[in-house]
């Protein structure tokens, strides 16, 4: 699969770099905009000497079903890494659903057993799942005869407003009493603090979110409209996705433990935040699990570790990837981040593919992040990555892509000022970056996967908002030697800059990607 030579491409002594800030859109410059209040002298000084353009990040531009769908690191990524839009998780179910191929055997044999479990994140965010979906499983639940149903909830707070929680749950239980069946919601919590761990940075979040969904450890309420109020009052500060775990009771007892014989199903589409409750749920965790259940995702999560074994919906089928022309055409590519987006520039950005496509021609390095809440370290490890990509980008790469999550991670807790923070100590590693590649002879692109510090606070000007943006991200060349210009490319999003990266490394794109955004000069 190797392409041809750029005819007229005007070389490089360095590497293209590509600079990922995580959840660093353009904002209104309004009070919510951490990123324009921020003191960014770096970040000011390239858009006003360099060429650059808004790109789109999110909806139909990431392969979502609309543009009122927030983009997210996972679609970001898979775009950036693709050239090219795929439909994503969120679309297909949608599809899976409607068309009914969701309910095909994997279904059927879920619901064959015991009681039927579902599990997974209650909002409409549409970032990892859609209560749309959750609905719609119970009402097929209800039409195929199931008897007995219990859902166990992750709040949100994330990828919605921080409580909204009360909201969707009413309307859960509203529809589980509805069908007049043994339709119940039996556990929850917070998705920070129970069962939604990635990349295996905190194994004890799914082992809590075990303990509570199968063991019934919690604290006990009547109904989980009850166990959000109580905890509200508990603590006033507390947002959706740091509740505790809570269980319902009903005479003293659990309404609903998993059982062995019982059927499990993962309602969340996204994979990140899915792959070690799978893995704990067919005894491939990092705790000792004895799960005699059927158990599926919503979609595969990982195609190359094969987790989960079964799924209701098949996940995007992303081929020819950027870092697979790289390495067909010789190009050595390095890759670095921090744990918590260490994935999205490697398993994400490959395609949802595991490992090193060749081993002779890439470094994939994981920088391991703090066990700490963002806002209390907002400068997370984002100059240790930047040292280790710097040290890179003189060392002979010809490509070398590096995720700054602190936009993104430190953005998700609602806290302003910490975000402001942030936004500098990238803003000051976007620097190092530059001098390295000046010095190199290369070139750096700067982008983002989606927005969020950008727009930190809701309509009212007060309330803190803790999920991403509808903005575009800038995508800005900066080549000190002038040999690259922007491209004229009209409503230009995510997968055209992936596209330029095969551009800049002096290959010829295939036909069916996105235009490039970048020209010889």
């Amino acid at each position: 699969m190797k392409l041809a030579e750029l005819e007229a491409h005007p070389g490089a002594e360095g590497p293209v770099v590509l600079c990922i800030l995580d959840g660093v859109g353009l904002g209104d410059g309004g009070a919510g905009d951490a990123v324009a209040a921020a003191r960014t002298p770096t970040l000011d000084r390239l858009m006003a000497s360099h060429p650059w353009r808004p790109i789109r990040a999110h909806g139909t531009a990431v392969g979502l079903p609309t543009d009122g769908d927030m983009g997210n690191s996972e679609v970001g990524h898979n775009a950036l890494g693709a050239g090219r839009v795929f439909d994503q998780g969120a679309k297909l179910v949608d599809i899976g659903i409607r068309d009914g191929t969701a309910f095909g055997e994997t279904w059927r044999w879920l619901i064959g057993g015991g009681t039927l479990h579902l599990l997974g994140l209650l909002s409409d965010g549409n970032v990892h799942s859609h209560v749309d979906h959750l609905l719609a499983l119970v009402a097929r639940a209800d039409a195929d005869g199931v008897e007995r149903l219990r859902v166990h909830v992750l709040t949100d707070g994330r990828d919605v407003g921080e409580r909204t929680a009360p909201g969707y749950i009413a309307q859960l239980e509203g529809a589980l009493e509805a069908t007049g069946r043994d339709y119940r919601i039996a556990s929850g919590g917070g998705r920070m603090h129970i069962t939604m761990d990635r990349y295996e940075a905190d194994w004890a979040m799914v082992e809590r979110g075990w303990a509570c969904h199968v063991d019934g450890v919690g604290r006990r309420f009547a109904s989980a409209s009850e166990a959000i109020s109580a905890l509200y009052d508990e603590d006033p500060s507390t947002t959706d996705q740091w509740l505790p775990a809570f269980v319902i009771e009903d005479s003293g007892e659990p309404v609903g433990r998993i059982e062995a014989g019982d059927g499990v199903l993962l309602f969340n589409f996204r994979g990140d935040r899915a792959i070690e409750i799978s893995q704990a749920f067919e005894g491939r965790g990092a705790f000792p699990t004895d799960p005699d259940v059927r158990y599926a995702g919503m979609m595969e999560y990982d195609g190359d570790a094969k987790v989960p074994r079964r799924y209701l919906v098949e996940p995007p089928a992303i081929d020819r990837t950027v870092g697979e022309y790289l390495a067909a055409n010789g190009r050595r590519s390095f890759a670095i981040s921090e744990t918590q987006k260490y994935g999205h520039v490697t398993f994400f950005f490959n395609g949802n593919k595991s490992g090193l496509i060749d081993e002779a021609l890439e470094e994939y390095v994981e920088i391991p992040s703090d066990n700490v809440p963002f806002d209390q370290l907002p400068e997370m490890q984002a100059r240790a990555i930047t040292e280790r990509a710097v040290a890179a980008i003189g060392n002979g790469w010809d490509h070398v892509r590096l995720n700054l999550a602190n936009g993104d991670m430190v953005g998700h807790t609602g806290d302003l000022a910490a975000t402001v923070r942030a936004v500098e100590v990238i803003d000051d590693c976007v620097r190092q970056l530059e001098e390295a590649v000046a010095a190199a002879g290369g070139v750096l692109l700067v982008t983002a996967d989606h927005g969020n510090a950008d727009d930190m606070l809701q309509k009212d000007g007060v309330t803190p908002r803790t999920s991403h943006s509808l903005n575009p991200v800038p995508f800005i060349l900066v080549d000190r030697r002038g040999r690259w210009e922007l491209a004229p490319v009209e409503g230009a999003g995510l997968a055209n800059a992936g596209t330029s990266l095969l551009v800049l490394c002096g290959l010829q794109p295939p036909d069916d990607f996105e235009p490039a955004l970048v020209r010889p000069a």
